[in-house]
């Protein structure tokens, strides 16, 4: 079985398809979206046009979360404009999918299995630096999950570890925002320091998965234009670069 997965598309609708028709391409037998798939200021709508009936094991993330359980005047800018541009069978949609999923040996989850809001992988120093854990840390995260292949996301850093006990744990990066700025638990920036589309394609191999990522070029001048149009410096910065402007 071949496997994509793909996580935090974040709205950009053009990014998806790339990766879609990527996947597609090489061979891919199964699809698992690992949330995120919605929030901000991008093209929402078009990118729900695309996982409508799109043969795909999704879970939920915290943003998708965020739609779902906050009022309308509680969203931040990101989750609003998502809001105001998706079709109710879209949120309908959401409400429908589990905060982990569990298949053939493999377990999936957004953030850890516990929080959709902690990165399994990385974490944030007091100065605002991104680093990643020690395994001993990751896999005390874990604990309890059995699965030899564990995928997450939330960070949208592509990343792949194997623990002592032989685990594999990969983050496939993100399809929709190679780079963002976050305020917990203190003010600190994720950058790929790349603008292509994320993703990772995984097969069973003899001492485990083989994992290949994906960089996967678009034309993102659309996208781009929307983020300026919507007053997002930081966004477009991120998909024309995969980094923050100063």
């Amino acid at each position: 079985m071949k496997l994509a997965a793909l996580a935090d598309i974040h709205g950009n609708a053009d990014a998806l398809a790339a990766v879609l028709a990527d996947a597609r391409a090489r061979g891919a037998e199964r699809l698992v979206i690992l949330g995120d798939h919605f929030s901000g200021p991008l093209d929402a709508a078009g990118t729900w046009a695309q996982l409508e009936g799109l043969d795909a094991l999704c879970l939920r993330g915290n943003h998708d979360r965020y739609l779902l359980d906050q009022p309308r005047a509680a969203m931040g800018p990101s989750d609003g404009a998502a809001h105001d541009a998706l079709p109710g069978a879209a949120l309908d949609w959401l409400a429908t999918l589990p905060p982990v999923l569990r298949f053939d040996g493999v377990f999936c989850c957004h953030g850890t299995p516990a929080s959709d809001e902690t990165y399994l992988c990385e974490r944030i120093t007091g100065d605002g630096a991104v680093a990643q854990r020690d395994g001993g840390t990751i896999a005390r995260l874990l604990s309890g999950i059995e699965a030899g292949l564990i995928l997450c996301a939330h960070s949208h850093l592509p990343r792949a570890l194997r623990l002592a006990d032989g685990r594999q744990v990969v983050n496939p990066g993100s399809v929709g925002c190679p780079a963002y700025v976050d305020e917990d638990p203190v003010p600190h920036r994720v950058e790929s320091g790349f603008p292509e589309a994320s993703y990772a394609l995984l097969e069973p191999g003899a001492g485990g998965w083989d994992v290949l990522f994906r960089r996967v070029r678009y034309d993102s001048a659309a996208m781009v234009a929307r983020a300026g149009s919507a007053e997002r410096g930081e966004w477009a910065s991120a998909l024309r670069t995969g980094w923050i402007a100063p």
